[in-house]
């Protein structure tokens, strides 16, 4: 699905959802977890994301959001993955408030498992979504859009994940429209992330703001290599086959 609007709670229970939005609150996500972060709570607003942060009252809490791309008034941080360091948000729990991504994993809540995918944790994601297909034949890849419409990175990053899903069988077989037309965008574009992420409405939006390095981070493949799980009404970093979490910890 391009976007979230009209999504049912019949469309995504008991399934494995995917969750993409590329530029930049999967992405981000996918930083702030790599770099150390305990966690991330995703929320509606920015009032329930102060409440929230009141309530649970810690020094190892931090807001982190956006409202037009920028920073909200009083947060710690903002959507930029360039923020999420090490030297701040390790062992941190950050309440995270977005335009369009963490809506939509609030959308999400009742699906059997959901995940966050970008470009930056491909690899990882591209594993899940096959082992998945393996077991169930089945998954719903859901982008965040823009403000409930389709948006071209999020698009071609969906194409992306069901190719990896997939595991680079060239059928249509089982695929819905939405998806045929998310794996005929990267036989447009190729490997090439950078050309639809700076081509799109967000990526052009964020080079207008001079937060042109944010799209270069989203479009270096597997540059945080975790697999993200929203879970409990928390996201975090999902175990590994090989025993870690894949964090840079």
């Amino acid at each position: 699905m391009f976007s979230p609007a009209g999504l049912t709670k019949d469309e995504v229970a008991g399934r494995t959802v995917f969750v993409i939005d590329a530029l930049r609150a999967t992405t981000t996500a996918c930083a702030a977890l790599h770099a150390g972060a305990r966690g991330i709570i995703p929320v509606q607003s920015t009032e329930e994301a102060m409440r929230l942060a009141q309530t649970l009252g810690s020094e190892d809490v931090l807001l982190a959001g956006e409202r037009n791309c920028l920073r909200i008034e009083g947060f710690a941080l903002g959507n930029s993955p360039l923020e999420m360091t090490e030297g701040v948000v390790k062992g941190k729990t950050l309440v995270m408030m977005t335009t369009n991504g963490t809506k939509t994993l609030l959308a999400c809540q009742g699906a059997a498992q959901i995940y966050l995918a970008a470009g930056v944790n491909l690899t990882r994601v591209g594993e899940r979504a096959r082992h998945v297909l393996e077991e169930s034949g089945d998954m719903l890849v859901l982008c965040a859009g823009r403000e409930n419409a389709f948006a071209l990175e999020d698009a071609y990053t969906a194409g992306r994940v069901v190719e990896e899903a997939l595991g680079g069988r060239r059928t249509r077989r089982g695929l819905n429209d939405a998806a045929i037309v998310a794996v005929d965008l990267v036989r447009r574009y190729g490997g090439r992330w950078e050309r639809p992420f700076a081509l799109s409405a967000a990526g052009r939006r964020l080079t207008a703001i001079d937060l042109g390095e944010d799209i270069v981070t989203a479009a270096t493949q597997d540059r945080y290599p975790v697999l993200p799980i929203f879970h409990d009404r928390r996201v975090t970093a999902a175990a590994l086959p090989d025993g870690g979490n894949g964090t840079g910890i």
